[in-house]
């Protein structure tokens, strides 16, 4: 009998079936997305299609460290439940041969279209080495993807004299009006990053706008994911920069994500910078990317990992998770980011104190667990330090904690069980505000997950999001404070 010959999407979609199967769905989150086997990065693809929302991923099924790129593929219809779909593409054509990287996706006349980097890499009969990163776009059901037939549909050849073919990936699309546009990242002529606008009125033939806007040496080198949506009176590019030097709290050492707030004008297609933010203040967040839901909210979800910290494959059968999708929404002039409201659903078993007075070491009957939301809400401020152990036990904990002096939250992972030199600690500025019409009060909100926590401080004025690994038994929460606190406390479960 002659053997039956498969590609290599085949050969990734049966090895995904089998080992998907065989990992213990208690070894995984309850709700946030993690890698079906293998290796997870960058969000991609994130869109509506067919009134379900659909995610794709950076993927490598093979092994639980980065390799040649894949794209994995689930699918929602609430942000909460994610349903593994089998991969959707592979690198097995002569222009993605090195890989499929990072893209969107978009709905139209009926399919779902993925537009996405080709990495051409290949060494010539001269021994020159061919490497340029090229966009490339697929059609498909939901399902099933097909390559279209005259890829690549952007090369190097459009870009802008002394840019970098190498380093020109990631495109984001959408449609405005009857022609499509997309950002993606470059690098300049100058070795630093820019994010070029392109437009078309078909899919497979692109003009070149301009550049939207240019590191000049300022933000990072190389800028990847970018994205770029209009919120409330403000445009927002929103990009991925490489290799930065930390300024202050607001920028760290290595890969940012931030927001670049400004003005679009659509006649000329100018962006003018107003200023720069970062997108979140943790430990492990990169490479966010947004959509539009029909009721009109901008969902973002970005990799909750750390390309310098790549730790979790060493415990677990898996390796890459996606933070919880935030809406983001602008309020005096600054982003918001709340999880998004559907989560609510899924809340139970409330537990709840007003006015609770901390003096020293606390714990409160209750409030425990590794997979909850919990809301602490601090109204007196009697003290320099106020923590939250979390994940604890006699052997581990991860620390939250408030210097009121400095007006400064910290998140600490030194004792979370790591045995790797990374990173363990972060800070941001985190001031009281006057919130409901009450008086000054410091909101903090708790997003638990088995190996992750993502904080939100003042209703989602700034973020911080950091994974860990910690043995489950540890789950105990406990509250110190070298003087007096006041706080209101929710907790509720989360289950399905």
């Amino acid at each position: 009998m002659e053997k039956v010959k498969y590609g290599k999407l085949d050969k990734a979609r049966k090895i995904e079936q089998k080992a998907v199967s065989e990992i213990p769905k208690e070894s995984r989150p309850v709700y946030h997305l993690s890698s079906p086997v293998g290796w997870m990065n960058d969000p991609n693809g994130f869109s509506v299609y067919q009134n379900t929302y659909h995610l794709f991923f950076q993927y490598h099924p093979f092994s639980n460290v980065w390799g040649p790129m894949h794209w994995g593929h689930c699918k929602s219809k609430d942000f909460v439940k994610w349903e593994y779909l089998p991969v959707a593409m592979a690198p097995d054509e002569s222009y993605d041969e090195g890989g499929c990287y990072s893209g969107s996706a978009i709905e139209e006349n009926g399919e779902h279209v993925l537009i996405y980097t080709g990495v051409i890499d290949q060494y010539l009969e001269d021994g020159f080495h061919d490497y340029r990163q090229v966009q490339c776009i697929a059609r498909g059901n939901g399902i099933d993807y097909r390559k279209y037939v005259g890829n690549p549909v952007i090369t190097g050849e459009s870009l802008p004299e002394g840019s970098s073919v190498e380093d020109f990936r990631d495109p984001k699309i959408w449609k405005e009006g009857d022609n499509y546009y997309l950002v993606v990242g470059s690098r300049a002529a100058d070795g630093y990053g820019q994010v070029l606008l392109y437009c078309s009125s078909n899919l497979e033939q692109w003009e070149l706008l301009g550049v939207l806007d240019k590191s000049e040496g300022k933000y990072g080198k190389m800028w990847e994911c970018p994205d770029f949506f209009p919120l409330g009176d403000r445009y927002i590019l929103m990009v991925s920069p490489q290799n930065m030097r930390a300024m202050g709290y607001e920028f760290h050492n290595g890969n940012n994500s931030v927001f670049i707030y400004g003005q679009y004008d659509k006649i000329s297609h100018q962006f003018q910078r107003e200023k720069i933010t970062s997108a979140d203040y943790g430990l492990d967040f990169y490479a966010p990317q947004t959509l539009l839901t029909k009721d009109g909210r901008r969902i973002m979800i970005g990799w909750m990992q750390s390309w310098d910290a790549k730790f979790m494959h060493d415990f677990l059968d898996w390796s890459g998770m996606m933070t919880f999708p935030r809406e983001l929404m602008l309020k005096n002039g600054q982003i918001y980011q709340i999880p998004v409201r559907e989560l609510e659903k899924y809340q139970k078993n409330k537990v709840a104190y007003t006015e609770k007075k901390i003096t020293g070491t606390t714990f409160l009957e209750g409030i425990k667990g590794r997979i909850i939301d919990l809301q602490v809400n601090i109204k007196e401020f009697d003290f320099h330090h106020f923590t939250i152990h979390f994940a604890h036990n006699d052997d581990y904990e991860m620390l939250l904690q408030y210097n009121h002096r400095r007006k400064c939250l910290t998140i600490d992972r030194t004792h979370s069980g790591l045995v790797r030199d990374v990173v363990c600690r972060r800070k941001m500025v985190a001031e009281p505000h006057v919130l409901d019409g009450q008086k000054k009060m410091l909101k903090l909100r708790l997003l638990l997950d088995k190996y992750s926590v993502e904080v939100f401080i003042n209703e989602g004025e700034r973020v911080m999001s950091s994974v860990f690994h910690t043995p489950m038994e540890a789950d105990g929460i406990v509250f110190d404070t070298d003087g007096t606190a006041c706080i209101d406390i929710i907790k509720y479960d989360i289950g399905f």
